[in-house]
């Protein structure tokens, strides 16, 4: 169908990027339906260019035709951020052959790659030549680096090295205008006016694309240990948190909490998995630190922070891992919530942070008013405690119409869990990006003043509105 639309413009593309990169017909779903399978879009091409200069042509050809497009890495968002519309007028811009490792700079602590790279990809190069590229989440073995960037993603090490921001030293981007802008200079000092690499990271697509960048690197440390513990609240949970900062400072690099719920969905669908501690204790936290000393001295302050956190009562129970096996199978328990979220059924998702000092007053407060509001829907509360960023998901009641639950009860739920995130001054948008899923919410949500300079700059670099319009802004 989609070779009788605008068959010149077609032709174009194809001489561009080779007639076998022009996508128009046949099953293009994975590129047209978001990984939650919400919304299922329809493009009138998936390109796949090989190059920078590749990607600038095809921008500078859907400029002159005034064809948006929608940049995609691994398609692995939660917001519908990057898949088309249903217009079947946009063209669908995959960037997965983008996929080199250009440089690894030993000496600048550096590595320059390409958008389209996958995360685990970039993390195996990085420890095979002796170095730890930090980015860690359960997607890593699908999304892109270029996906982490556009949407300034987080995952498990935030608490120590920062959300995908603080990795990235330069970009190389292809503007709406089609020309390409190379900051991909690595420095870590550079005070020659406005620092445009961060307009770009968490954009989601709508100012430019992003076609490569340079990250940070770090040493690798000499051990990393993991430990599972139960908790009897979220308040001891925090104290923990507080403990393990006192105990380990710079060392900790990862703390997730997951609740009794959440852990119980994980037994129920992966029993395999093997979930430590039989009992329901009300939460549960995964710890790791990373040390650059020794294996024994990092399993030394890690027991002294338990040993301390048993004492006072904040800690009910234990495990370290033995192993590095043992402790992927401890985070494997805390990446497959999500995944066993799924399994049970469709459920209504929020990707909130607070600060962590008010997290445990905001979820009993919000807990509660949800059960008066939905009576039996079952709280999924899990995510990254250590830098106060909350999954804060909620699953049908037992036994009902998961469907009939979300269509009817996502709005309203929606509402309730906003407004209280702004009651505790938090954001709606921890690490998922706005997307189009929370376009209207993010209007709701934020300051005039600040949409209005967001709106600002999307004109000025994007005046004809051609970069994944419909993202992130009301325009």
């Amino acid at each position: 169908m989609s070779q009788n639309k605008h068959p010149e413009f077609l032709q174009s593309l194809r001489t561009i990027v080779g007639a076998t990169n022009v996508l128009t017909e046949g099953d293009l779903s994975a590129w047209e339906r978001d990984w939650r399978k919400r919304e299922h879009g329809r493009a009138l091409a998936v390109v796949r260019p090989g190059n920078t200069d590749e990607v600038a042509r095809v921008v500078q050809a859907c400029a002159a035709a005034q064809i948006s497009l929608v940049p995609q890495g691994g398609n692995t968002g939660m917001v519908v951020g990057s898949t088309p519309d249903t217009s079947g007028n946009q063209v669908l811009l995959s960037l997965t052959r983008m996929n080199r490792i250009r440089q690894l700079d030993a000496a600048n602590l550096t590595v320059t790659v390409e958008a389209g790279c996958v995360l685990q990809a970039l993390q195996e190069a990085c420890e095979a030549a002796g170095f730890l590229y930090p980015l860690s989440m359960a997607s890593e073995g699908s999304c892109t680096v270029g996906g982490n960037l556009g949407t300034n993603a987080g995952g498990t090490q935030v608490v120590r090295y920062g959300n995908t921001r603080e990795l990235c030293l330069g970009l190389e981007v292809v503007s709406a205008a089609g020309e390409v802008w190379n900051g991909l200079s690595g420095l870590r000092k550079d005070n020659t006016g406005y620092d445009l690499r961060h307009l770009f990271i968490g954009s989601e697509g709508t100012l430019g694309v992003i076609t490569a960048a340079t990250m940070k690197l770090f040493p690798m440390p000499k051990a990393m240990m993991t430990a599972f513990a139960s908790v009897p609240s979220l308040d001891a949970a925090v104290t923990l948190l507080g403990l393990a900062h006192q105990h380990l400072s710079a060392g900790l690099t990862g703390f997730e909490v997951m609740s009794a719920f959440a852990l119980r969905l994980v037994r129920k669908h992966f029993p395999q998995l093997n979930v430590p501690f039989a009992s329901d204790d009300p939460f549960c936290v995964v710890l790791e630190v990373s040390d650059h000393d020794s294996e024994t001295h990092a399993r030394t302050l890690l027991e002294s922070l338990l040993e301390e956190a048993l004492q006072s009562g904040c800690v009910l129970d234990a495990v370290v891992a033995g192993n590095i096996t043992q402790a992927r199978a401890l985070w494997h328990i805390r990446e497959s919530i999500p995944l066993a979220q799924a399994q049970e059924g469709l459920n209504i998702k929020h990707d909130i942070s607070i600060a962590v000092s008010r997290i445990p007053d905001f979820v009993r407060e919000t807990d509660a008013a949800i059960q008066k509001a939905f009576p039996g829907a079952r709280m999924v509360n899990y995510g990254h405690l250590g830098d106060g960023n909350l999954h804060y998901n909620v699953q049908a009641p037992e036994g009902a119409d998961a469907e009939a639950f979300l269509r009817d009860q996502e709005k309203p739920m929606n509402a309730l869990v906003y407004a209280q995130v702004d009651r505790y001054n938090g954001s709606i948008s921890a690490e998922h990006g706005i997307g189009s899923l929370k376009r209207e919410k993010l209007a709701e949500h934020k300051s005039p003043v600040a949409l209005g300079m967001m709106r600002a700059i999307k004109q000025a670099l994007d005046p004809q509105n051609l970069m994944n319009p419909g993202r992130v802004l009301k325009l």
